[in-house]
């Protein structure tokens, strides 16, 4: 059954009493029914946002102060710290550390990526979750198909769902799912007094998506784990980052002319940015990420083509870089 699309902005009172939904900002059926599906995946409450972004700057400015420190994973999503550094002009302080071992003392949120992007290390959630600070985990490369950070002693999962989620490049959404009540009601009222509300039209989208999650990410987990193999026999390869599952993996060649050469070599992989579509995508990321990331890092978002077919298109790629 295909879930209604209600775009309703408002909805009459019930006896003259607020019912479940009066106004869009606050709660709506199909972003509703959207945020219970997630919820059930995640094993928590979900509420979603206008975008990845937007959830992860909601769940800092709602529950932290000025003065108080972010602990974030060294190698995670970069936009993340770009969000912290802007919020660094409201008092909010963020400190990197390695996600492999235990948070630095004196943090007041441990914000941690599993696995991280583009480098797609595992965090240490033994050690998160031993932090006394509550800890938030960006599950977007995994999807809960393969991690569940609330099982893993997780107070937060923030999901960019624009990504695998929703799959298929057309909605622009973010999701918080939150381990108690108590946090999701601070979250919500702090979404519906400042706005950032997905619009029902994109939630609709994100019910379609993950009513195919499981078997697009089965065929993309499948197609990355062959192509990540051939890439490490690949002699221009220097390095392969891949955790083992998900459509992400992330490699090295030589150098940044190296790596333009690449991305702009492919003919079946598109050369554009973000991940989790059906389409397979490759993208140089220090244009983006500047020195923190090594020159030829090109992260590849493997989408639901022939594997063989996308081994043939990197292959052909490859074969043309100099000394090949």
């Amino acid at each position: 059954m295909t879930t209604p699309l209600d775009r309703s902005t408002t909805w009459p009172y019930e006896d003259g009493e607020p019912g479940a939904f009066t106004y869009a900002r606050f709660a709506s059926p199909t972003v509703a029914e959207a945020e219970r599906a997630l919820g059930a995946l995640d094993g928590g409450e979900a509420l979603l946002f206008a975008s990845g972004a937007a959830a992860s700057t909601a769940v800092v400015l709602a529950l932290l102060s000025p003065g108080q420190t972010v602990a974030l994973a060294e190698g995670a999503y970069y936009g993340t710290g770009v969000i912290l550094e802007e919020l660094a002009r409201w008092g909010v302080r963020h400190v990197e550390f390695d996600q492999t071992g235990a948070p630095p003392d004196g943090a007041d949120l441990v914000w941690i990526e599993a696995p991280s992007n583009p480098f797609l290390t595992m965090p240490d959630f033994d050690a998160a979750a031993a932090h006394p600070a509550r800890v938030v985990c960006d599950s977007t490369a995994a999807t809960p198909l393969h991690v569940k950070p609330l099982e893993h002693g997780c107070d937060i999962v923030v999901h960019s769902a624009t990504k695998f989620l929703a799959g298929h490049d057309d909605a622009l959404v973010g999701a918080v799912t939150c381990r108690d009540p108590q946090t999701a009601a601070q979250l919500r009222e702090f979404r519906s007094r400042t706005g950032p509300v997905c619009a029902p039209d994109v939630a609709w989208l994100l019910l379609r998506g993950l009513q195919t999650l499981e078997v697009r990410l089965a065929r993309q987990t499948s197609s990355a784990q062959i192509l990540a193999a051939r890439l490490r026999d690949h002699p221009t390869v220097t390095i392969v980052r891949y955790p083992g599952f998900g459509g992400l993996v992330s490699f090295d060649v030589m150098d940044a002319d190296a790596a333009r050469r690449v991305e702009t070599g492919t003919r079946l992989i598109a050369n554009m940015t973000s991940l989790g579509g059906v389409t397979s995508r490759i993208e140089a990321r220090a244009r983006w990420e500047g020195g923190r990331v090594p020159p030829g890092l090109l992260r590849l978002s493997v989408g639901l083509e022939s594997p063989h077919e996308l081994w043939a298109d990197l292959e052909q790629a490859l074969d043309r870089l100099p000394g090949t």
